[in-house]
């Protein structure tokens, strides 16, 4: 099917990444309509009227839909959706929103996927290509989607995190650069409970590269560097290994780079810095520009990030760390005496592979939840002192009376933030906020 020709699409899903999509399917011709099962933001919906794009909200037209003649499936809609199997029965052609938009640039596209480190990563690697003034535009899984950046323009670099359920649709897009960090066991509900599904849609990413393009990859992880023989590719292979640095220092392509000069914390970054750092060699990006690249680069919020240091405590917002895997590596990059706030919806957590660290480096533990008993029984007799809170104001203040000068406060919730906030965000900017109070307090 030629996209050159004037097709009849339909879009499930109207949050970015299909809103995206209708707006690149309209400006190149094509009739587009909008299906999303759910309510749809406002936002979207002003914009879908702006630009004079059918769309419904709370149900699907069936045979609407089943008239089209492609259907872009949002990623969050898994195949086994009542309405996709219809689909599929019919033998419409079903693409993601990803090789949707690929197919409308012949530019240089980077694809970042994995279970932990792909925002920083993708962060990471448009910083340094933008340090050294290329022409590159960050998105996918991450701020806008890739769709909506190139209706916008024609960039020449692209730097895209892809998620394994963006990932699950791809057949014909071939990203130049492509990388698979890391595969930790995660939203295995979506793929019958079955590690080898999860890692076949991150794998994905490599199905249609060529002899020119580059798969970097985790040569340290048994799910990444251990399977490529199951996932045959033609692009050329690049290992990255912890074996790469030395204390604070990246090697890599011949060349050293400093991590001590940059804000980034802990083992699990130095890879996601190793990542980023073979990317930007591989476009002939100079040392010294990548160096100060790495210098001057600033994270997303709420991943180990530095908020204040009050009387010598320091305070760290790791908000997102949703996981145990998150915290054990959070944990891994102190090096201070820590009184470590956890607690909020527990995912099923077993905390025990953080215990060797948990005696280590923390001093007190502060519960933040609605129920932590599970965190309690699990640290009981291990660490002294366990005290309970349900807010961030009473955690930091609970906190800040455990730790001394020279300690550090680290809210690592190990946890979902359902319980008693919106989001993981809105948990690190209430935790933000107390740490402020503290400040103004003194």
């Amino acid at each position: 099917m030629s996209l050159d020709q004037k097709l009849n699409i339909a879009i499930l899903g109207a949050g970015e990444s299909g809103v995206g999509a209708a707006i690149l399917a309209l400006q190149k011709g094509h009739e587009v309509f909008v299906s999303d099962k759910g309510q749809i933001k406002e936002q979207y919906k002003t914009e879908l009227n702006q630009q004079g794009i059918a769309f419904e909200e709370g149900t699907h037209d069936h045979e609407r839909i089943l008239a089209a003649d492609l259907i872009i499936k949002s990623p969050g809609i898994p195949d086994k959706a009542p309405l996709l199997q219809e689909i599929f029965q019919k033998g419409l052609p079903v693409i993601s929103e990803i090789e949707f938009a690929a197919r409308y640039t012949q530019h240089f596209t980077i694809g970042i996927t994995g279970s932990n480190g792909k925002t920083t990563t993708t962060n990471l690697i448009y910083h340094l290509l933008a340090k050294a003034g290329l022409d590159v535009a960050m998105g996918g899984n991450v701020g806008k989607s890739f769709a909506r950046i190139v209706a916008e323009r024609d960039y020449v670099y692209y730097v895209l995190e892809l998620s394994s359920f963006q990932l699950e649709g791809i057949q014909e897009y071939r990203p130049d650069i492509s990388m698979i960090l890391n595969i930790t066991p995660d939203h295995l509900d979506r793929y019958n409970y079955q590690l080898e599904n999860y890692a076949a849609a991150k794998f994905n990413i490599v199905r249609a590269q060529e002899t020119r393009d580059t798969f970097l990859y985790n040569a340290d992880d048994p799910n990444v560097g251990g399977q490529l023989q199951k996932y045959p590719t033609q692009a050329k292979p690049l290992a990255i290994s912890s074996s790469m640095t030395e204390g604070t220092r990246l090697k890599v392509g011949g060349f050293t780079f400093e991590m001590s000069t940059t804000p980034l914390m802990g083992q699990h970054n130095y890879m996601n810095a190793l990542f980023a750092v073979q990317t930007a060699l591989q476009l002939g990006i100079a040392p010294a520009v990548i160096q100060e690249g790495l210098n001057t680069f600033v994270n997303a919020p709420h991943r180990l990030e530095k908020v204040a240091t009050v009387n010598g405590v320091e305070y760290i917002n790791d908000s997102k760390a949703t996981n145990v895997d998150s915290v054990y590596y959070a944990l891994q990059a102190m090096t201070k005496p820590t009184v470590w706030i956890v607690g909020g919806q527990d995912k099923g957590n077993d905390y025990g592979p953080l215990l060797d660290f948990v005696k280590a480096k923390v001093k007190a533990i502060v519960c933040m939840g609605l129920d932590n008993s599970k965190i309690v029984q699990s640290f009981n007799g291990v660490i002294d002192t366990i005290v309970e809170t349900g807010s961030a104001v009473e955690a930091v203040q609970q906190a800040t009376r455990l730790a001394s000068a020279g300690d550090t406060v680290l809210l690592s919730p190990a946890c979902a933030s359902f319980d008693l906030f919106k989001n993981y965000e809105d948990r690190g900017e209430q935790f933000k906020a107390a740490v402020f109070g503290v400040m103004s307090d003194e």
